[in-house]
């Protein structure tokens, strides 16, 4: 399919994860197309389901987290620009760390758009062990800085 000008900012934050509310409302103040994501049971992982209204758009999913509704049509990976990641730890080289079970790194393996990882400050450290599955990261953006990745 074509192309679009989408962000995902991934599946509403966690308590102890920055909230990218603010990004959504920009992106889609700005007429971009908005995704987060959604738990599929049938493909034991994350799905990018186009969000038009966060409000009326979003409901409790896995483990209580926001996500999109069930009539939230799916947006395709190849589609997305721009992804906004979270994770535990981040490394300047683009490296990252997740909560283990490897959601992300499936899904960012098919994503040909920039990957922004999203943190606070304090989670960007020097290096982060690295699996051969692990995706580098493009960016890291925290409140305070912007890290382009060399390479």
């Amino acid at each position: 399919g074509r192309k679009q000008d989408a962000l995902l900012p991934t599946i509403a934050p966690l308590p102890a994860e920055l909230d990218i509310a603010p990004v959504l409302d920009a992106a889609q103040g700005a007429g971009k197309v908005t995704a987060l994501l959604r738990y599929d049971p049938r493909q034991q992982g994350y799905v990018p389901c186009r969000v038009r209204n966060k409000e009326r758009d979003l409901r409790p999913g896995l483990l209580g987290i926001l996500e999109p509704g069930p009539d939230c049509p799916l947006l395709p990976l190849n589609q997305l620009d721009l992804t906004l990641v979270p994770g535990v730890v981040f490394s300047a080289d683009g490296g990252r760390l997740g909560r283990g079970k490897g959601y992300y790194d499936r899904l960012l393996a098919m994503v040909p758009g920039m990957k922004c990882g999203v943190a606070f400050d304090q989670q960007v450290v020097e290096a982060v062990p690295m699996e051969p599955h692990d995706v580098r990261l493009n960016c890291i953006l925290t409140p305070t800085r912007w890290l382009p990745i060399a390479g």
